[in-house]
């Protein structure tokens, strides 16, 4: 997956369970080295002696919880210190089906810091030691709903929607610095997620529901044939191609100093 004889260190969020734990076994077999963070230190202490045994690769853990500014503050500071790390995976986050009616603001502000802040503010922590070192890569686990905000709850669907838009400004950014940045897209996939936010994966209709297995073996088949944005369920990859093409053509002439004809009448 990276052409040094050795990757370096993964530092991956959510790890404890899911798709981030199966990243956890993938990478490890590819040879990196780990740091897992999750809140469960229980959890992530079985599954990093599972790993090494197995892999015989390091595994370090780092419970935490990134809704906590301060042990959030932890980890962006071992991003900051720790030269070894080469891959940032920001998979930690948490979702909702339930429309704003039924939901509690409160909630939804803790999602945001969990999905928006937190990836937000580990990237940032990561990236300036990427570039120096002229070697890096982050892989930011956003969702289907940020293309498609009316599939779920508004607040996460907007949520991965800054994931996906801050993925794309940092592939513009960072692509002549040789750091790599994909965004992963992921539909209905059968982990816990489902049962946290209130409608078990049971009760989903099961030909839109993928293996977590396979969710992740796709996404790191298209990392590694260096892709920006990986969506293992679109089986149609030129309908995402037609419409990323449609967002460029539009880039150019979002802003003019001339309102457009069709509103001229309204003056």
């Amino acid at each position: 997956m990276e052409p040094h004889s050795h990757p370096g260190t993964a530092l991956i969020t959510g790890a404890s369970s899911g798709i981030g734990a199966l990243y956890a076994d993938r990478l490890a077999r590819h040879g990196y080295d780990l740091i897992l963070v999750a809140r469960n230190r229980e959890r992530l202490n079985a599954l990093a002696r599972d790993l090494s045994t197995r892999t015989g690769r390091s595994v370090e853990v780092l419970p935490a919880d990134l809704n906590d500014r301060a042990e959030l503050a932890r980890v962006e500071d071992l991003l900051r210190r720790d030269a070894s790390i080469t891959l940032l995976v920001n998979n930690a986050g948490i979702g909702t089906h339930t429309p704003l009616l039924q939901s509690d603001v409160e909630q939804m502000t803790r999602m945001v810091e969990l999905n928006v802040t937190a990836p937000m503010r580990l990237a940032y922590a990561a990236v300036p030691g990427f570039v120096a070192r002229g070697r890096g890569a982050i892989i930011n686990i956003a969702s289907i709903v940020a293309i498609a905000p009316e599939v779920l709850n508004g607040v996460y669907g907007g949520s991965k929607a800054f994931v996906l838009a801050f993925s794309q400004s940092l592939q513009h950014e960072l692509a002549d610095k040789g750091i790599r940045v994909q965004a992963v897209l992921p539909g209905a996939t059968a982990t816990d997620f489902w049962a946290i936010g209130g409608l078990p994966v049971e009760h989903l209709d099961q030909r839109i529901v993928m293996r977590a297995e396979d969710l992740v073996d796709a996404a790191l088949l298209g990392f590694a044939r260096g892709e920006r944005i990986t969506i293992p369920s679109l089986h149609d990859g030129e309908k995402w191609n037609a419409y990323e093409a449609a967002r460029q053509a539009m880039a150019n002439h979002l802003s003019s100093s001339t309102v457009a004809p069709r509103y001229a009448a309204a003056r």
